[in-house]
């Protein structure tokens, strides 16, 4: 077997495999051989059939299964002893004249490489890291949340501005009846709340669902309607009140705090407080560094210049997916995720260049960290170190578990790699403040 590469450009190459008869000879003989051993053809005992018989009946069919295998076999030693990076598979080049009758063979493969090139983590422009931070307007807002959450329902004759009605919501144009519990800080303007306060039980008052709510998923909750009638839904549905109540705030008092947190882990309002600015802040990390990881990676993206070759990777991706593509259904699919392949190159040499690597241990505690986090969320505190290793393994067990896991460790390490590489500023920001200004 010889095999040759020709170096198209930089980024593309056709490498050749010539297989001669010595190459697979013995392997199919071996194969007819035992064939014949087991072949039960009438008007022949077992085993006895001719071998002239066995190689009309089976021959090209095993001669071509064996020259594919050592064909395969033959290219992915090669691109791994020539290091060879390569993008997609290997493309064979059509052979629509391929004689199998011939004693030797030639095949012709398309190759697409990875285009060298370096990758600069700091750059001229500092990117901004943000600090959410929890102001005391989210900190009292959050209280009187956990104090309504906890607090008294004290039933009321006619609607106010704090009050929760419960009432149905009904039009037969749109198949719309649907009883819900609602507050007037959920509709939009002040139109929607003024048509309601002073109403009483029984009042049917109508409203116009186009601009009803502040948010027009809320269509979705309180009217239980689709999505795609969410966006446009503009008809008028009845609501009829059945139940008026305000709800009596909770005490900030020993009682509530071991409600919420366990026996005399909060003592007063102001450790309540620290606390929820504590708990709120820690979530809010998680924000702020996602947004970096993004920033950085669309950094890294516009500033790492190099080429691909795009008509090969075009090429491949008709024939890669389950179902093929057509050309112009390969270009605009190429054309989506070129981006993402960039990054995926970059990232593969950032991981290389600083040896970033997921170890099994850092894994399995990764994973005791993610169960003690569930556990506590329903009240499991006191789950023992050998239970806590056994729901690991099942989790470690599960291949698709240690893909996700092993793919979360190395967005961290590369995260912790940007924050100590990177050009970064600290800017802190309220929560509110992130929001309207990345998400509004």
């Amino acid at each position: 077997m010889n095999i040759t590469r020709e170096n198209i450009d930089a980024l593309n190459a056709v490498v050749k495999v010539d297989i001669a008869k010595e190459d697979y000879s013995d392997k199919v003989e071996k194969i007819l051989t035992d064939y014949r051993k087991s072949a039960n053809i009438p008007g022949f005992r077992k085993g006895h059939v001719p071998m002239g018989m066995v190689k009309k009946q089976y021959g090209k069919a095993v001669l071509v299964d064996e020259v594919n295998k050592l064909l395969q076999d033959a290219l992915g030693k090669y691109l791994v002893e020539e290091k060879l990076d390569v993008l997609g598979n290997p493309l064979p080049k059509p052979q629509d004249d391929l004689d199998w009758d011939a004693d030797a063979f030639s095949f012709e493969f398309e190759l697409g490489l990875a285009p060298e090139f370096d990758v600069k983590l700091k750059g001229k422009k500092a990117i901004t890291h943000y600090n959410i931070v929890a102001d005391d307007k989210m900190v009292n807002n959050q209280i009187e949340h956990i104090q309504k959450q906890y607090g008294k329902l004290i039933s009321q004759t006619e609607v106010t501005k704090d009050a929760e009605i419960t009432g149905k919501f009904t039009n037969e144009e749109k198949g719309i009846e649907n009883v819900a519990t609602i507050t007037l800080d959920k509709f939009k303007g002040k139109t929607n709340p003024k048509k309601l306060i002073g109403a009483k039980v029984g009042d049917v008052i109508t409203l116009k669902t186009k601009g009803l709510f502040n948010d027009d998923h809320d269509l979705m909750t309180f009217l239980k309607v689709s999505h795609d009638d969410a966006h446009d839904l503009n008809v008028e549905v009845d609501f009829e009140i059945s139940e008026i109540n305000e709800r009596e705030l909770a005490d900030l008092d020993q009682e509530l705090f071991d409600k919420l947190f366990g026996p005399k882990e909060v003592t007063s309002v102001t450790e309540l407080k620290q606390k929820i600015k504590e708990d709120s802040e820690k979530q809010f990390k998680q924000q702020g560094d996602q947004k970096l990881l993004n920033d950085v990676t669309e950094y890294l993206v516009e500033s790492t210049k190099f080429d691909l070759p795009g008509e090969f990777l075009q090429k491949w991706m008709q024939t890669a997916g389950e179902e093929p593509m057509t050309e112009d259904q390969a270009k605009e699919e190429y054309e989506k995720s070129e981006k993402s392949m960039r990054y995926q190159l970059i990232e593969g040499k950032l991981i290389q260049q600083h040896n970033l690597q997921v170890q099994f241990e850092e894994m399995k505690a990764y994973a005791i960290e993610m169960i003690k986090g569930q556990m506590a969320q329903f009240g499991q505190m006191n789950s023992t170190e050998k239970e806590l290793e056994d729901i690991a393994a099942r989790i470690l067990s599960n291949q698709e578990e240690v893909k996700r896991l092993s793919e979360q460790l190395m967005s961290q390490k590369l995260l912790n790699l940007y924050k100590a590489e990177a050009n970064l500023k600290t800017k802190e920001i309220t929560y509110d403040d992130f929001v309207k200004e990345f998400y509004s």
